[in-house]
């Protein structure tokens, strides 16, 4: 996605099915068609942030099994 989005202030959170293995994403939600995704290890690191339509297609996909078992 190439247009700037300011996650300043957003509100993070990661899925409950989240252990504490360190190996998370979280994501902000709060901003309309965008989904924005960080590393919960690094939250002061980049962040990453997808259409809305892409993001679903993702964990669509993820829950599918379509990239292996975890």
């Amino acid at each position: 996605m190439s247009e700037n989005v300011d996650l300043t202030g957003a509100s993070w959170s990661k899925s409950s099915y989240s252990g504490n293995g360190g190996q998370c994403v979280e994501v902000a939600s709060g901003f309309p068609g965008l989904m924005p995704v960080r590393d919960s290890k690094d939250p002061d690191g980049p962040a990453l942030v997808f259409r809305g339509e892409d993001w679903r297609s993702f964990v669509a996909a993820v829950r599918s099994g379509e990239f292996g078992e975890a």
